[in-house]
């Protein structure tokens, strides 16, 4: 079974209790938040998330739409954050086991009875989730959320399986390992929380996945694959009280809690560089950033604007220095780099902000110093125009990617396990427009002015700068 790693990009914040229940919302925009630039007119319908809970902790929410097909799936709080350096990976490999067959379905069982619902079955690991989902017809919803159920709580993880998957996994490692993109964020990670839980990799070293054991998979699912750990997320053509239902038939032995208590380790940022140089490769690879705000974080609408602002760039999109972002007019202008892309990336109390770029190795002096000139113009200089035209893009955007069930289905999951509670967009779009420009340059001056980066570097990067006259560009003289 396919499985993929998820970087969670998308960053909100939070200003009202978490235990506020959500109900539907039919009244014009206009009367209940004012005019907004996405939606001032006629009347705009929102559908509900509705949210249910078992007497184990398990959560159900749910936004029906009607549509004959929909996504449902299991949002866990579960990671390679809550490994030891011992088991770092197991969670991974957990998602790879679990599709390996049940006590009722083999392996071959599972994906006969997936494909001919028509149905789609797949998962991801990220830092702090583990995730399953399937998108089927509406029809279907009892089948997927039954087998669902399955391959969560009764896998055999059997030691035939656990051995051959090793070798699945470590090719799996090879190909991440091929892309630069995936390889500098483990390293800034890794520079950024050394020491830490977060700074480890999600596959795990190689080490490790030789070593886990049957034991090791099952302690893990004990501790963490608790009803209060879990949400259980539909979109689509679902009905919210058959889901209910559904997850009560299916999940209602799950235990509430574990004996053993999942311990998260705190975490600690480092401003420090990690470099792998490599002469041989055609250009550099580079991240830098700074610690930013969780999820939480009433800051990270200001840091979600500020990231949209520089935005991003490649040179297969054929702008032309006409572009009304100054940052990228420069960077095309001034032909520093190949690409570039800004990322605000949350966690449950931290965050790493910054950009990640590609450039060849005689242009990185210049475009590392572009891009801290363009971060100190964020603390100062970004003009309110700018401000607002960042927060048109960021509303788009966030509209933009609500589209079909599964990204839906996959919010809805998300808010509810970093919230407590789904945040509507009309929420967020509030938010968004009640931040001024002066809002958005006091966060950036918060979180970049004379602040410690990280840097992680790979490829030809004889030209790198100095740590410490990186760290003393983190500042400007202002009036």
């Amino acid at each position: 079974m396919a499985s993929k790693l998820l970087r969670v990009a998308n960053s909100l914040s939070r200003t009202l209790p978490r235990v506020q229940k959500l109900t539907g919302v039919t009244a014009p925009v206009s009367q209940r938040y004012g005019s907004t630039d996405v939606a001032t007119a006629s009347q705009v319908q929102l559908l509900e998330t509705r949210v249910s809970e078992l007497s184990n902790g398990l959560k159900i929410a749910s936004e029906s739409s009607g549509e004959p097909t929909c996504t449902v799936g299991l949002w866990i709080n579960a990671g390679s954050r809550y490994e030891t350096e011992k088991t770092n990976g197991v969670a991974h490999f957990l998602e790879h086991m679990i599709f390996k067959g049940t006590d009722k379905r083999s392996q071959c069982d599972i994906e006969l009875q997936v494909e001919n619902m028509g149905a789609h079955l797949n998962a991801y690991t990220s830092r702090e989730q583990t995730v399953y989902y399937a998108k089927c017809f509406a029809k279907d919803v009892e089948k997927a959320v039954e087998i669902l159920a399955d391959i969560t709580q009764n896998s055999k993880l059997g030691k035939e399986e656990i051995e051959r998957e090793r070798g699945v996994i470590l090719r799996e490692m090879q190909e991440v390992d091929m892309n630069q993109q995936e390889v500098v964020f483990d390293y800034l990670h890794a520079t950024a929380y050394q020491g830490t839980p977060l700074g480890r990799t999600i596959l795990g070293p190689t080490e490790n996945i030789m070593s886990i054991q049957r034991d090791d998979l099952v302690d893990y699912v004990n501790t963490h694959y608790t009803g209060d750990r879990m949400v259980l997320a539909a979109a689509g053509g679902v009905d919210h009280k058959q889901l209910t239902d559904l997850a009560g038939k299916y999940f209602g032995k799950l235990p509430k809690t574990s004996s053993k208590r999942p311990e998260v380790f705190p975490t600690r940022y480092t401003g420090s560089f990690i470099e792998n140089r490599e002469d041989d490769m055609p250009a550099a690879h580079i991240a830098l950033a700074v610690e930013g705000a969780s999820w939480e974080s009433t800051d990270n609408i200001g840091l979600m604007i500020a990231s949209t602002h520089l935005g991003s760039w490649d040179r297969t999109h054929g702008t032309s220095t006409n572009t009304v972002n100054s940052f990228t007019s420069r960077i095309i202008a001034d032909n520093l780099c190949h690409s570039y892309m800004a990322f605000n990336t949350c966690y449950t109390d931290t965050g790493l902000w910054g950009i990640y770029f590609v450039t060849d190795k005689m242009d990185i002096t210049d475009m590392m110093f572009s891009v801290q000139e363009g971060f100190m113009n964020l603390c100062s200089s970004i003009t309110d125009f700018e401000v607002e035209r960042a927060k048109r893009f960021l509303k788009t955007n966030m509209i933009l990617q609500l589209d079909g069930t599964t990204p839906i289905c996959e919010d809805i999951g998300r808010h509810m396990l970093c919230y407590g509670r789904r945040v509507p967009i009309l929420e967020m779009i509030k938010r968004i427009d009640s931040m001024s420009g002066d809002d958005v340059r006091n966060i950036c001056n918060k979180y970049l002015f004379d602040k410690c980066p990280v840097i992680a570097s790979i490829g030809p990067t004889e030209q790198v700068p100095d740590y410490n006259l990186i760290r003393g560009r983190m500042q400007k003289y202002r009036l």
